[in-house]
C-alpha cells in the first residue's frame, strides 16, 4: 500500500470519524434542501389574510402553455447571444492590443497603457456602460458592447502579457537571430504561443463577460434578465417565481454550456497537446524540413556521370 508523503495514512478511528462526519454532511444537506422545497410550497398569507397558492401549484405555472412567453424568451436569449458575440470579439481584439503596449520596449508607451488598462479594470462594468451611453450618445445595444468589450478587454490583455512573458527568453532570441524583427517576432514566433497557453483563461473571462450582459438592463437594452423583469410586470406578482426559474435554467445552459467548451479546449491546449511522437520525427520538421534532409543523401546515392 501507498503511503502519502504529506501525512501518514488514517487509522480505523479516523476512518469511522471520517464516515460518520460525511453521513452527518450528507443529511444535513438533505434537511436543508427538504426544508427549502417545503417553504416554497407552502400556501403564502397576506398582510390582508388572503391565502396565495405555494410555488408549485400548477396556477403559478401554466402561463408556460402561453407560445408567446417562450417567443419573449427567445428573443431575451438571441439579444443575449448577440451582445456576449460582439463584446466578446471586442474584449479579444482589446486585450491584443494591450497586450502589446504592455510588453513594449519603451517607457513612454508601457507606462501610459498600464495606467490605462489599470483605469478600465478598476471601473465596474455597471458604470463603464452607463458612462458610454451617456458621454458618446450610443444606443443601448453598443454601450453594452462596448462597456464590456473594454473592461474584458483588459482582463484579457494582462492574461495575454503574462503569457508572453512566461515564454522561455529562447523564443525571441530564435527570432531575432534568423532575421525576423522584432516586430514580426512577437507576431510569429512568441504571441501565438502565448494566445495558445492562456486560451483557457480567455474562455473562463467569456463566460463572466456573458453573464455580465445582464447588467446592460441600466441602458434599458432588452437581453433576458430585463425581458424577464418586463414579463413579470404584464403578467402580474403571481408567476414571479415561474419566470425566474426559467430565466435561471437558461443562464445555467447558456454558461455551463461555455464552460464545458473552456474545460475542452484547457485539456486539447495542455502540455500534452499537439506534443510529437518518436515515431514521427519529420512532422516537426515540415515539408522544408525534410527535403533539406533528405537532398544530400539523394546526391550521394547518385551514380557518377559518365563522360560524353
Amino acid at each position: 500500500m501507498s503511503q502519502s508523503v504529506l501525512y501518514d495514512a488514517p487509522g480505523p478511528k479516523a476512518r469511522r470519524r471520517s464516515l460518520i462526519g460525511s453521513i452527518v454532511g450528507i443529511v444535513l444537506i438533505a434537511a436543508l434542501f427538504w426544508w427549502v422545497i417545503a417553504t416554497l410550497a407552502a400556501p403564502r398569507i397576506s398582510a390582508n389574510d388572503a391565502v396565495t397558492p405555494g410555488m408549485f401549484d400548477p396556477s403559478r405555472w401554466d402561463v408556460l402553455a402561453n407560445p408567446l412567453v417562450w417567443e419573449r424568451f427567445a428573443g431575451g436569449v438571441g439579444a443575449t447571444l448577440m451582445m456576449a458575440g460582439a463584446a466578446a470579439i471586442l474584449a479579444i481584439l482589446v486585450g491584443i492590443g494591450f497586450s502589446f503596449v504592455r510588453t513594449a520596449k519603451s517607457r513612454w508607451i508601457r507606462v501610459p497603457a498600464a495606467i490605462v488598462l489599470e483605469f478600465f479594470r478598476g471601473m465596474p462594468v455597471l458604470l463603464m456602460i452607463f458612462f458610454v451611453f451617456l458621454v458618446f450618445s450610443t444606443g443601448a445595444y453598443w454601450a453594452g458592447v462596448i462597456g464590456l468589450g473594454v473592461y474584458n478587454g483588459a482582463i484579457i490583455g494582462e492574461a495575454l502579457r503574462a503569457g508572453i512573458l512566461s515564454l522561455p527568453k529562447g523564443q525571441r532570441e530564435a527570432g531575432l537571430v534568423i532575421g525576423l524583427s522584432t516586430t514580426k517576432t512577437r507576431m510569429i514566433i512568441e504571441f501565438p504561443q502565448a494566445f495558445r497557453q492562456m486560451l483557457p483563461i480567455i474562455l473562463a473571462q467569456m463566460v463572466v463577460l456573458l453573464k455580465d450582459t445582464s447588467l446592460a438592463y441600466v441602458v434599458a437594452y432588452d437581453e433576458l434578465s430585463r425581458t424577464i423583469q418586463n414579463m413579470q410586470k404584464a403578467l402580474g406578482n403571481n408567476y414571479v417565481f415561474t419566470l425566474f426559474i426559467i430565466g435561471l435554467a437558461i443562464y445555467l445552459a447558456l454558461n455551463l454550456s461555455l464552460s464545458w467548451i473552456a474545460r475542452v479546449v484547457a485539456k486539447r491546449s495542455g502540455p500534452q497537446a499537439g506534443k510529437l511522437t518518436p515515431e514521427d520525427p519529420s512532422a516537426a520538421l515540415g515539408a522544408e524540413g525534410t527535403r533539406a534532409i533528405t537532398l544530400p543523401v539523394l546526391e550521394r546515392d547518385r551514380p557518377p556521370r559518365r563522360p560524353d
